[in-house]
């Protein structure tokens, strides 16, 4: 590992609190260029209305008018980073549909940027953004700086996740007994109380009596919510 690398990590590692880490990551991404950094941790539920944390260092102005527009529903970036983990340099093929955002997001100087996501730790999704106002992201820069925003991105996501996720998923912290997690499995499967007591010799009171405490340990408002819950933090 390289001592770039070994600084980044051990800098992380020793900070406890999201916006000391995005200061840092301030820094980090200066360094490498760029004016305005983001970060974006979205956690997996609630399904329909997911819990999402943004921190970045945009002009005041335009972060009021991202909220107020409700621009992280139709940013095509973010929609790009919860499908791949591939970077994505900004350019104006990518905001085709979304000309209006793009011109606006461009008269308040942000006009060239990169980002990349990553989903790890309990099915959290993370997107670093680094963006300027001149100057566009060149093949060669890449070539000679791609790799060191790649771990940035990394770093950031891991040690991300280890501060938030307690906050924004306290269910993740959650310990289901290897029973619980066998009933919650067939109810995935779409197996009745009934079935799955015949499928696992037990009374189909202790597999309700199963289900129902791995609601309450789940914070869910039902088996089924409950199942999705422990498939989405990886406990199935």
């Amino acid at each position: 590992m390289e001592s770039w690398q070994e600084d980044l990590l051990h800098t992380f590692q020793t900070i406890d609190c999201e916006h000391e880490l995005f200061r840092t990551l301030m820094s980090f991404a200066s360094k490498l260029g760029f004016e305005w950094c983001a970060y974006g941790l979205r956690s997996p539920f609630p399904v329909v209305n997911p819990k999402t944390l943004m921190l970045n260092n945009y002009p005041s102005i335009w972060q009021n008018r991202y909220k107020e527009a409700n621009y992280l529903a139709v940013d095509p970036t973010v929609s790009h980073g919860l499908r791949s983990s591939r970077p994505i340099v900004w350019n104006d093929q990518i905001f085709t549909s979304t000309r209006n955002f793009w011109e606006e997001a461009r008269s308040f100087g942000l006009r060239h940027g990169w980002a990349q996501s990553t989903r790890e730790g309990q099915s959290m999704v993370g997107m670093l953004t680094l963006a300027r106002s001149t100057e566009g992201v060149s093949s060669a820069e890449l070539r000679a700086n791609g790799q060191q925003m790649a771990w940035l991105n990394q770093a950031t996501h891991t040690a991300m996740v280890r501060i938030l996720h307690p906050k924004m998923i306290p269910e993740g912290e959650v310990q289901l007994s290897p029973r619980e997690i066998s009933v919650l499995r067939w109810t995935a499967d779409g197996k009745t109380s009934a079935d799955i007591s015949e499928i696992l010799k037990i009374s189909e009171r202790t597999v309700n009596f199963h289900i129902g405490n791995s609601i309450i340990k789940l914070n869910a408002a039902n088996k089924t919510a409950a199942t999705v819950r422990a498939a989405l933090l990886g406990i199935l």
